[in-house]
């Protein structure tokens, strides 16, 4: 609500409001420097913001920042875990975090899904970006989140890997309800997953 966010003199976001309705897909497009990252790193607490606020689930995010980080996740093609420890620790270590229930049988069941099995003992940094990519979409699951937010979630994979991600994405929406914001540049991906679109550009929702 009125989110804005000034680096020094220059304002990023200028007052934008949006709402993501619970089981829906919500695109978030502009062009590279609209905002939509720092929306995103704002969102997660990575940020803070200069003024306005951030709600999950009726609670403010910043007096319940714990109970709200809980039951979301994020992923991004430029994110990085750690890299010097294993897919398979990185990915416990998270679990852990999240509290999972069984993490190792989660684990195993989104790796397979993903195609990435033969990595768990691989480390971090010697993979590829494309690994890398589907290494963290396994850590955006893997709290079986309420809220994800993507930014650019298929930049850096293989275009069958990238069709297997929407798909999934598609049927988590359908028989879950998961609510997703997605950021992008390709506009077949948001045409064939997003219910609605906003579209920011210098800072400010303009359609």
């Amino acid at each position: 609500d009125h989110l804005v966010k000034n680096f020094g003199s220059f304002r990023v976001l200028d007052g934008i409001s949006f709402s993501v309705p619970r089981g829906k897909i919500i695109g978030l497009l502009g062009p590279n420097g609209a905002g939509k990252t720092t929306t995103i790193n704002i969102l997660v607490g990575v940020t803070l913001q200069d003024g306005g606020t951030v709600k999950y689930f009726g609670k403010d995010f910043a007096k319940h920042r714990e109970f709200c980080l809980q039951r979301i996740n994020f992923t991004s093609s430029f994110n990085t875990l750690q890299g010097r420890i294993s897919v398979a620790e990185n990915l416990l270590v998270f679990a852990r975090l999240y509290e999972v229930r069984n993490p190792q049988k989660k684990i195993l069941e989104l790796v397979r899904y993903f195609e990435i099995e033969d990595l768990l003992s691989h480390r971090f940094w010697d993979l590829s970006s494309g690994q890398k990519t589907r290494v963290n979409l396994v850590k955006s699951l893997i709290n079986d989140p309420e809220i994800i937010l993507m930014d650019e979630p298929t930049a850096s994979l293989d275009p069958d890997i990238a069709d297997k991600t929407l798909s999934l994405i598609e049927q988590l929406k359908r028989k879950r309800g998961l609510s997703i914001l997605y950021t992008s540049h390709n506009m077949q991906e948001i045409t064939r997953i997003c219910d609605e679109v906003i579209f920011l550009d210098a800072g400010k929702i303009v359609a």
